[in-house]
């Protein structure tokens, strides 16, 4: 009973909780432990998500139909991960597309886990961080579970980072104006200690961009203007553009115009 009541509130757990909890009730058996996750895996009461990882399915439901919630199970793939990128900006509800991608930093060796359709990455924080997995990142509840994100302040300057991770420039671009707000504050922060020029200024040509409805102020860019880049650097890399001189940026003129806007 005790074993149900742990399922019942772990809808997705490791292989170290499970052990924890065993020993708090005084069992300290491996062997009883791994004949307990092999018995109830067989009888249909758990789905092994990968080695050490385990998702609890629901009381008359089937292993094979059951919901699975990606984001506890990104949340679950190591002991330090933190929801990022564009699986931030899914689990904050600001993404423009869905993707079945998950992105997760954790600063231990990154794991690429396929589980039905979906796919977890873990990815390594920028290295000139302190505490990279502090800054910039919240504990929320979510089905009854503590889980980290990064807030969208620190979501914003990631993506505009490490592109790569956001999709495309059109989806970045769409799921940040979905934004009502960002405290400007903590954005030029955490942009200004990732100590990259290029970042810098692609988070000031961003704010610019969407200076009036983001109530961007000239003293907000300014912050960022006196880090950016000495000589010219590409937008997106080894893509031509315009040159916008006052952020030393080249600039793709589907960024510029914002063209994915013309085929609505």
């Amino acid at each position: 009973m005790r074993t149900r009541e742990f399922f019942a509130t772990h809808p997705v757990f490791t292989h170290a909780e499970f052990t924890r909890f065993l020993e708090a009730g005084g069992s300290s058996n491996v062997k009883t432990k791994e004949s307990l996750l092999k018995y109830h895996v067989k009888q249909g009461n758990l789905l092994r998500i990968r080695r050490g990882l385990y998702m609890t399915v629901p009381l008359g439901m089937k292993p094979e139909t059951c919901p699975a919630d990606p984001y506890l199970i990104a949340a679950k793939m190591t002991d330090d991960a933190v929801l990022a990128y564009h699986t931030a900006l899914e689990f904050h509800g600001k993404a423009y597309s869905v993707f079945t991608q998950y992105q997760y930093l954790t600063c231990q060796v990154g794991r690429h886990t396929t589980f039905r359709s979906y796919t977890f990455s873990g990815i390594r924080p920028p290295g000139k961080l302190k505490n990279p997995l502090q800054l910039g990142v919240k504990t929320v509840d979510h089905n009854g579970l503590d889980i980290k994100v990064t807030s969208l302040e620190r979501t914003l300057v990631d993506l505009l980072d490490r592109p790569r991770l956001g999709g495309s420039w059109e989806e970045i671009w769409r799921s940040l104006e979905g934004v009502e707000f960002f405290d400007l504050k903590m954005v030029i922060e955490y942009a200004l200690q990732l100590h990259n020029a290029t970042t810098i200024s692609r988070v000031g040509f961003f704010l610019e961009q969407h200076q009036d409805t983001l109530m961007v102020r000239d003293q907000h860019l300014e912050q960022l203007r006196k880090h950016k880049p000495k000589r010219p650097q590409y937008f997106e890399r080894g893509k031509s553009g315009q040159l916008v001189k006052s952020w030393n940026l080249m600039v793709p003129e589907s960024i510029l115009d914002r063209s994915w806007q013309e085929v609505m």
